[in-house]
């Protein structure tokens, strides 16, 4: 049974089984749903299995719509909220002692001491009885001051991004609504601003009450009467026609068999999108104007939003707005044009499957940059950066900032070994980062890297972009003499199963991303690079145009990067010997003129 089958036999008994989208499998607990379907018989099996297979999948779209607020929630939420402080307020000063409660108060004391009850002789029961007195008389001043007090937190917390006083608010509200989302979650924490913003405007509201006027309306933009129903924003859909629904199926669907790290990056973009209409808008309404509004949206997107503290737990919209004052940088064109084609690659399968009639992404792409086109390094580009401190020594091997200082601390780990086999092979970065020991080895007399998703995994797991990706790579001679088979050895002796132990996923399960980021710093840290044009993948780049320059056309070096039909071959590794030898030909015409790195040589190596 392989992962994500629908069925499965234990025991004689057939089982129906389903995994748990990535991103609900915190809110239910667990990472796949079994249930036994209580017959050994085949056809029976499959007979009841397509109701629990749609039960499951109703689920995942209901704990779904409840691990987001929708926009015509989030209006209720904050009006509510709202509403319910100045109700408060008005609570509070309804029940104030009025002069004729404090007169007879003070009538009750003087009794009191006329009866002997309250002497001079006894400062405790006085104190008593002129405390509540004095209650009385200043609560009107004692309730101005600490609402005054409040305001004043609460403004200084919004701007540090504490939720502490509205905590309890916000936790009430989702538990009375049912919503499945955890305290410090973007999407918690983004409501819990929006909290923050209503009582901060509710207070001001009760500071004009404090001189008799009652005409004061909602200051803050957000701070609206709701212009749509509860959880229903935009119109209605039909059951199965939300657009929540629609992705859940085009996701269950994976149409271009993509890998699964693609597909969910491709669901997440499309979930920025579906910020801008709700969780239940009907698919079939979605139009080109939506499509417009998300792109203008997108074009002042702020790079990395959701690692931003200022920024954190906000829509799009939300953050695009903060950004007029931070000034962070937007989103590149091209980076624009990946979140358009995931969510055109939703509506083109959404219309053959008749939920739209056509893609309202047809023609809404930007146009290529041609500045943020990647360029290869020149070989005098190369002889710098591989004399520079993470080749050669740094300061140290933890702070990418220190790493630019020339030091002492020999890097020798993924940061080092990942330029340099890109650089003589072609293959991407995520690729080289998840390789397996076992993925590096000796076959028919050559030394290969092997790209797949077979063999021995590791903790980090093995994906690749497409099944054409997965391929046999033989070694470059220069990669052998820089060590790497030591290396390979060394990680063997250590137990280890991943041939980078230091290559990890991020939380969106993309290899090598940080790598990727902090390399481009670390270019202009020792003064390669100046605005775009050189990165990461400019090995990659470098290494077909060395291709080319040694007579190869495209067609006949393109499975070496990747770029090829899917075959069992490519997937095991079992190539014949001479498909193998010319391949390592292939790879032997990989070359630099004027680049020099024998100084990265292991000492033993010619």
């Amino acid at each position: 049974m392989t992962r994500g089958t629908y069925l499965f036999k234990r025991d004689g008994v057939y089982y129906a089984r389903i995994d748990v989208p990535t991103d609900l499998v915190a809110a239910l607990g667990k990472e796949t749903l079994k249930r036994s379907l209580k017959t050994k018989d085949t056809r029976e099996a499959k007979s009841k299995l397509p109701s629990i297979i749609a039960e499951w999948q109703d689920l995942f779209i209901a704990t779904r719509s409840k691990l987001a607020v929708s926009p015509s929630d989030r209006e209720h939420a904050v009006w509510d909220h709202y509403t319910s402080e100045l109700r408060a307020d008005e609570s509070e000063r309804v029940n104030r002692p009025s002069e004729t409660e404090i007169k007879a108060a003070i009538d009750r004391i003087q009794a009191r001491v006329e009866k002997g009850e309250i002497t001079s002789t006894d400062p405790l029961t006085l104190l008593e009885a002129t405390l509540d007195v004095q209650v009385m008389k200043n609560a009107k001043t004692f309730s101005e001051t600490v609402r005054r007090a409040k305001l004043s937190e609460l403004k200084r917390h919004l701007a540090s991004n504490i939720t502490v006083l509205v905590a309890d608010a916000v936790d009430d509200y989702l538990t009375k609504n049912k919503f499945k989302i955890a305290r410090s979650t973007p999407e918690w924490v983004s409501l819990a601003r929006l909290f923050m913003r209503a009582e901060i405007d509710a207070l001001e509201r009760t500071m004009e009450r404090d001189v008799g006027n009652y005409e004061g309306v909602p200051k803050d933009p957000l701070i609206k009467q709701p212009s749509q129903e509860r959880g229903s924003p935009h119109g209605s859909a039909a059951p199965g026609e939300t657009i929540a629904e629609a992705l859940e199926a085009f996701r269950k669907e994976n149409p271009r068999n993509v890998s699964k790290s693609r597909i969910d990056e491709a669901c997440r973009d499309i979930g920025i999108f579906i910020q801008t209409v709700g969780l239940r808008f009907p698919i079939a309404n979605v139009t080109k104007k939506h499509v417009r509004d998300w792109k203008a949206l997108l074009m002042k997107y702020p790079v990395r939003a959701t690692e931003v503290v200022d920024l954190r737990g906000l829509t799009i919209a939300e953050a695009v707005a903060a950004n007029e004052k931070l000034k962070r940088p937007v989103l590149s064109d091209r980076t624009v044009n990946r979140y358009l084609s995931s969510l055109s690659a939703f509506c083109s399968w959404a219309a053959v499957n008749g939920y739209i009639t056509t893609n309202p992404c047809q023609g809404m792409a930007l146009p290529k940059e041609r500045r943020s086109k990647t360029l290869p390094f020149t070989s005098d580009q190369m002889n710098i950066l591989f004399r520079s401190p993470l080749f050669t020594g740094a300061q140290s091997g933890d702070k990418w900032s220190l790493i630019a200082r020339p030091g002492n601390v020999m890097i020798r780990d993924h940061r080092f070994w990942v330029p340099l086999i890109m650089l003589f092979t072609g293959a991407r970065p995520g690729e080289i980062g998840q390789l397996a020991l076992s993925d590096v080895r000796e076959e028919h007399g050559h030394w290969i890297m092997h790209i797949t998703t077979e063999g021995d995994d590791h903790e980090q797991g093995k994906t690749v972009k497409t099944e054409g990706s997965m391929r046999v790579v033989p070694l470059h001679p220069e990669l052998i003499k820089l060590g790497l088979l030591t290396y390979h050895k060394e990680r063997k002796a250590a137990g280890d199963r991943q041939l980078f132990p230091g290559a990890t996923r991020n939380e969106r399960g993309q290899m090598m991303s940080d790598l990727s980021r902090e390399f481009g710093k670390y270019l202009k840290r020792i003064g390669l690079k100046d605005g775009r044009g050189l990165s990461l993948y400019s090995f990659r780049h470098g290494a077909a145009d060395a291709l080319r320059r040694a007579g190869h056309l495209d067609e006949q070096f393109g499975f070496l990067l990747g770029h090829t039909k899917a075959s069992m071959t490519q997937r095991y590794g079992l190539l014949p010997q001479g498909m193998l030898d010319q391949r390592v030909e292939l790879i032997r015409s990989i070359a630099y003129p004027g680049l020099q790195l024998g100084h990265l040589y292991l000492p033993t190596q010619p």
